[in-house]
C-alpha cells in the first residue's frame, strides 16, 4: 500500500518537480558561467596595478560577500523592476532578474577563486614568459590563466554545486524552482512534509550526481 501511494504521488507530480529542476539547473548554469566571466574580470582588476580598479574590485567583493544573497536578490529584483520600463517585458522577466542577482553574487566568490588560482601559479612561469618577450597581458592570457584555470576547476565545480542549493532563494520572488513547486504541491495535497521530502531528493540527486561527474572530470584532467 505504501509503495503504491508513493508511486501514485510520483506519477501525478513528477512533471512539476522536473520543471522545477529545469529552472534550478538553468539558474545555476547561468550563475556559474556568467559569474566566471565576471569573476575573472574582477580578479584581474584586483591583481592589476591600477589603484582605482583595484579599489573598486575590493569594494565589490567586500560588499557582495558581506551581505546575504537574499538581500541582494530582493534589491536587484525589485530595484530593476522600478527602473526598467513596463513595456520592456523581456527585461522584466523574473528568471532574467534572478539570474542577474545570482551572477552578481557568484562573481564575487569566483573572483576570489580565480585570484587564488592565479597566485598559486609559480612566479617563475611569469618571469620566463616576460624573458621571452611577452608583455603583461600576453603573459596572463597565454601562460598564467591556462594553468590557473586547471587549478581552480574543482573549486568552480563546487561553486556550481553550491549554486544548485542556493538558488532555492528565488522562491522569495515567485520563480518556479524546485521549492516553489514543492510548496504548490503541498497546498494541493494538504501534506506538509512529503512534497518537501521529494524536493530534498531532487536536490540530493543533482548534487551527488554533479559531485560524481566532477570527480570523473578531475581524474581525467590528472591523467592528461
Amino acid at each position: 500500500m505504501f509503495i503504491t501511494q508513493e508511486l501514485e504521488f510520483i506519477r501525478k507530480y513528477y512533471y512539476a518537480y522536473l520543471s522545477g529542476v529545469g529552472i534550478t539547473v538553468l539558474l545555476s548554469i547561468i550563475g556559474v558561467v556568467f559569474g566566471s566571466v565576471l569573476g575573472l574580470l574582477i580578479a584581474v582588476m584586483r591583481l592589476g596595478d591600477n589603484k582605482l580598479l583595484n579599489k573598486i574590485a575590493k569594494i565589490y567583493i567586500g560588499v557582495i560577500r558581506g551581505t546575504p544573497l537574499m538581500v541582494q536578490l530582493l534589491i536587484i529584483f525589485f530595484g530593476l523592476k522600478v527602473v526598467i520600463p513596463a513595456e520592456m517585458v523581456f527585461l522584466r522577466n523574473s528568471i532574467l532578474l534572478c539570474s542577474i542577482a545570482i551572477v552578481v553574487n557568484s562573481g564575487a566568490y569566483i573572483a576570489e577563486i580565480f585570484r587564488g588560482g592565479i597566485n598559486s601559479v609559480d612566479k617563475g612561469q611569469k618571469e620566463a614568459a616576460r624573458s621571452l618577450g611577452l608583455n603583461k597581458s600576453q603573459t596572463m592570457k597565454e601562460v598564467i590563466l591556462p594553468q590557473a584555470i586547471k587549478i581552480i576547476l574543482p573549486s568552480l565545480g563546487n561553486e556550481f554545486i553550491a549554486l544548485i542549493k542556493e538558488t532555492a532563494i528565488v522562491i522569495m520572488v515567485g520563480v518556479p524552482d524546485i521549492i516553489y513547486k514543492a510548496t504548490a504541491i503541498k497546498a494541493q495535497t494538504y501534506k506538509p512534509i512529503k512534497p518537501l521530502v521529494y524536493a530534498a531528493i531532487c536536490y540530493l540527486i543533482l548534487t551527488v550526481g554533479l559531485s560524481k561527474l566532477m570527480g570523473l572530470w578531475e581524474r581525467s584532467l590528472e591523467n592528461d
